[in-house]
């Protein structure tokens, strides 16, 4: 089979894959047999749904609910997806059970036990225009009278985590790679370069102040922008510095997680 034969067949296999579930049979996108069973229990639907429970015993004929998983699991390395696995099967299995039923942790059993949106105290949908004002900042009188915002279980519990895994990238980082940044940091100006080095020094370098222009330009019209129009903006010039610090903190030790495990989704969000 030549490559060209190949390739068409592969492009016609995958889009007949990806079409069917996600346009023609969406059920196939998440088979809950759990649900089928059991169709008017609530706590079946929410152990056994794929997409607004626990998924327990279902199972997909979609591929990208399968690439969820990791991005793609066939393009990262195995230690990865296994700290992944263990660390769904903890999240999905035992923490959320434990939180919702054992704990009703932040009245989690008044809301869906898995959901996106934004909810009042007794579980009715959040009203988010009753509490700004017109120029779209927070009305804390109405915000008071409205009550606090909900969410679900799942997503209250995985933003805390979200922020302890980024706060967790320091450490990790520092513990594992600390000493090798270290010795490489000091090693950088004497060490012989290598062959991609000595392969690249046949192009013209890009000028280094060309980045530190375009770095200072940008921060000084997203200053100007923050200070101007601060009503259309609404950051603060002292929220901007800091979130230039806080990106130039974490692009080494995100760079290291990425480059070592693939796992580039939550810091790019990040």
């Amino acid at each position: 089979m030549s490559r060209s034969k190949f390739f068409l067949v592969v492009l016609i296999c995958s889009f007949v894959w990806a079409f069917v579930p996600g346009y023609l049979f969406q059920s196939l996108t998440s088979i809950s047999w759990v649900c089928w069973v059991f169709s008017k229990s609530v706590t079946a639907q929410q152990l056994g749904s794929g997409m607004k429970g626990l998924g327990l015993g279902a199972f997909t004929l979609d591929w990208t609910a399968v690439s969820s998983f990791l991005f793609s699991p066939l393009i990262s390395p195995f230690f990865a997806t296994v700290n992944v696995l263990v660390g769904y099967v903890l999240f999905i299995y035992v923490v959320m059970p434990t939180a919702y039923w054992g704990m009703n942790l932040y009245n989690a059993k008044t809301f869906p036990i898995f959901s996106s949106h934004l909810f009042a105290s007794n579980g009715s949908p959040y009203k988010i225009a009753d509490i700004v004002n017109q120029q779209f900042q927070l009305d804390t009188e109405a915000y008071d009278k409205l009550g606090r915002i909900n969410l679900s279980i799942f997503f209250a519990i995985s933003y805390g985590f979200n922020f302890a895994t980024i706060a967790a990238t320091i450490t990790h980082v520092g513990f594992f790679y600390g000493k090798e940044i270290y010795h490489r940091f000091r090693a950088s100006q004497q060490e012989e370069p290598d062959v991609h080095t000595k392969l690249m020094r046949k192009y013209e370098d890009i000028p280094a102040w060309w980045f530190y222009s375009v770095t200072a330009l940008s921060m000084i019209v997203s200053l100007i922008l923050c200070t101007v129009l601060k009503d259309q903006v609404q950051l603060p010039w002292w929220g901007f510095l800091f979130a230039c610090a806080m990106a130039f903190t974490f692009t080494l030790p995100v760079s290291i997680i990425s480059a070592t495990t693939n796992q580039a989704s939550l810091f790019q969000q990040f």
